[in-house]
This record gives C-alpha cells, sequence and structure tokens, in this order.
C-alpha cells in the first residue's frame, strides 16, 4: 500500500497551519539550542564566547550542507509520494541517508585538517585558536548526529508528519540545556571542560534525534529499504537529490561565506564586537523561527500537490506563505524596539558587548521582510 498523499486535500490555510505549528515549537528550540549553547559559554567570559562567535559561519555553513540535503530529500520523497510511487519512496528516503552519511565523511575530515589555516583566515587571533581547536575537533567528528538526523526528519516531514520532528527537535534542547552546565562548569562532580564541554554535551544531545529519528523512520513511517539495491539504482537515487541538493547547498552556503567575511571585517575592532556579532545573529535567528516554519510546512504541502499535479494548491500556499512573512517581520521589528535592552543583556553585562549587540539589533530587524519574501519564494521552488 503506497504512502498517502495527505497534503493533496481539505483547507489550504488550515493544513499549512497544521503543518507549521509543531515546527514553530521544533525550530524555537533549535535556536534555543544554540542560545543556551551562547548563555553558558558567555558566563567563561568574552574570549571563550569570541572563539565560540568565530565558530559560527563555519558551523552555518556545514548546515547549510545539511539543509541542502535535507530540503533535497523532502522535495524529492514528496513528488514520490504525490505520485504515489512506493517503490521510488523508500529507496530515495534511503539513498539520501546513505549520500549523508558520506557527505559527513569527507566534510569532517577536511574540516579537522584545516581547523588552524582556516580560522586565522576567519580574522581569529592566536590566543583564541587552542580555545576554536577545542571545540572543533569535538564538533567535526559529531557532524553526524546532525546531519543524519536532519536528513532522516526531512523524510519524514515528507510524508506530512511534522509534530514527530518537532518532538525530538524539542528533546535535545532540553537534553542540551541539562548537559551543557555539568560539563561546561564541572557540576555535580563532572569534569570541568569548559568550551570543550559545550561542544561535547551539543554532540551528546544530538546523538539522541540520530536515534529517535531512524528508529520513527523504520517503524512507523516504514521509509527505510533494507534490501540491497543496484550501484545503478543507488547512483541513479544520489543523482535525483544530488541535483537539488547541490544548489540548495551552495544557496545556503553563501549566507554564511558572507558571514565569514563580515566576522574577518567585524574581528579587526576586538573579542567584544565578534562576541556582540554571534549574540545578535542568534537573536535574530530566534525572531525569525515562525517564517522559517511555515516555510518548513509549504516544502512537503507543495511537494505532494506538484507531485500530484494540483498546481492551484501550490499557488495558493505560497501566497498565504508571502502574507504570513510580511506580518511577522514587521511585528518582530516592533518587538524588538520595546526589548532591545533587556535582550542585550542577557549576553553579557560588560558595557562594551551591550552597547554593539544593542547596535547591532537596532538595525538588522529592517531586514526581516526581505528574508521572509525570499525564504518562502526559494522554499516553493525547491519543493517543485
Amino acid at each position: 500500500m503506497a504512502t498517502p498523499a495527505r497534503l493533496t486535500q481539505g483547507s489550504v490555510v488550515r493544513t499549512l497551519t497544521k503543518l507549521s505549528a509543531p515546527m514553530v515549537g521544533g525550530l524555537f528550540s533549535v535556536i534555543a539550542f544554540n542560545l543556551g549553547d551562547t548563555y553558558f559559554v558567555s558566563q567563561l567570559g568574552t574570549q571563550e564566547l569570541a572563539a565560540m562567535s568565530f565558530t559560527f559561519p563555519v558551523v552555518m555553513v556545514m548546515m547549510g550542507i545539511a539543509m541542502g540535503l535535507g530540503t533535497a530529500t523532502i522535495s524529492v520523497v514528496s513528488r514520490a509520494i504525490g505520485q504515489g510511487d512506493e517503490t521510488q519512496i523508500r529507496r530515495l528516503s534511503s539513498d539520501s541517508l546513505t549520500l549523508s552519511f558520506l557527505t559527513v565523511l569527507i566534510c569532517a575530515t577536511v574540516g579537522m585538517v584545516t581547523i588552524d589555516p582556516l580560522f586565522l583566515l576567519l580574522g581569529a587571533s592566536p590566543d583564541l585558536l587552542p580555545l576554536i581547536r577545542d571545540y572543533m575537533l569535538i564538533w567535526y567528528p559529531g557532524m553526524v548526529c546532525l546531519v543524519i538526523p536532519m536528513v532522516a526528519n526531512s523524510a519524514i516531514r515528507s510524508t506530512g508528519d511534522t509534530t514527530f520532528p518537532a518532538l525530538i527537535m524539542v528533546g535535545a534542547t532540553g537534553l542540551n540545556f541539562v548537559l551543557d552546565p555539568l560539563f561546561i562548569f564541572g557540576v555535580w562532580g563532572f569534569p570541568r571542560w569548559e568550551l570543550k564541554g559545550a561542544a561535547f554535551a551539543t554532540v551528546l544531545a544530538r546523538a539522541t534525534t540520530l536515534v529517535a529519528s531512524l528508529l520513527i523512520l523504520h517503524f512507523r513511517e516504514r521509509l527505510l529499504d533494507f534490501k540491497t539495491p543496484s550501484l545503478r539504482d543507488v547512483w541513479q537515487s544520489w543523482k535525483e537529490i544530488g541535483a537539488l541538493a547541490i544548489p540548495v547547498a551552495a544557496t545556503n552556503m553563501m549566507q554564511p561565506m558572507g558571514l565569514g567575511v563580515v566576522t574577518r571585517l567585524i574581528a579587526s575592532y576586538g573579542p567584544a564586537s565578534v562576541a556582540a556579532w554571534g549574540a545578535g545573529s542568534r537573536v535574530t535567528a530566534f525572531a525569525l523561527i515562525p517564517v522559517f516554519a511555515v516555510c518548513s510546512g509549504l516544502v512537503p504541502f507543495a511537494g505532494q500537490n506538484w507531485g500530484a499535479g494540483e498546481f492551484g494548491r501550490v499557488q495558493k500556499g505560497r501566497n498565504y506563505a508571502y502574507g504570513f512573512a510580511i506580518l511577522w517581520s514587521v511585528l518582530a521589528l516592533l518587538a524588538l524596539r520595546v526589548f532591545i535592552d533587556p535582550i542585550a543583556r542577557i549576553f553579557s553585562l560588560e558595557p562594551d558587548v551591550v552597547v554593539e549587540v544593542t547596535r547591532y539589533l537596532w538595525i538588522i530587524p529592517f531586514g526581516y521582510l526581505g528574508v521572509g519574501i525570499f525564504n518562502v519564494t526559494e522554499e516553493t521552488l525547491n519543493a517543485i
């Protein structure tokens, strides 16, 4: 029996709202994950927060690759579901995971041997390199616990189920909040690993999402195929996934590469500015979560309907997402105007850092509208 195309009937607005609502909590938890890391590391001092901020563009590049693979997986699997092709659904879901593992292996290997020259290029001072190295030597091998669950959750979301992926994200964030103080500060007899502890807590929390997502993908959704495929079938799947994953990943990587250039420029103003840049970037990501949640629901919706030939529903869904993105961008701008000072003081009480975070959050929200419209357009095109 073919996996049902659940998103091709019923009210467009109600369906998209049902898809997006769980992802609001899920994506809030993802950003809260990073905000939690930033908050606890900031208690160690400006040097440690600056070191972690230097890792942000590199982490975002890897996230861009993972998101490219995830978006491609949702697109090809949801369209196969819309077409009712059960064999292709399972083949694409399974092959997306093997392609993701191979990608992680290559990226982690290259990353670990280029830590010093890469971060020197980004503007890190020699005294920050040991801190950065401590963090990245744990984070790079742990990439498998980030990328594979993102792709597995994407396959789950392609069926129209956004609740379980969201619950997995929330659970990982809660666990990370527990583990961070244990391994960063050595609470309750745990080792005090400081910045290394933040990386270790992150990988350990992400490992739980790896296990949970694979279990759901296999036992609940029945989307894994354990039959040994021919190399031709695997290559065909990889080509279909890669045809979308490569341009999507390249698009997603443009922003962190730009962030890398900006980080290099900001580094000339000292650790306080870099620390503020890292904190402000996380607040911006947090503020735009509802827009990203709607976009995450839009991809499987558009994919299934496009595969089923329901092109009018795709257009209605896109227009609804545009309207929401515009409204939320205006609300976020106004809210940050009111709460800008207390938000800045969450990350540091050092006057220089507070001033720079405030300055950042005074300007950046004017770009939220453009970000929202761009993301709705991008995800609609990715889906089809």
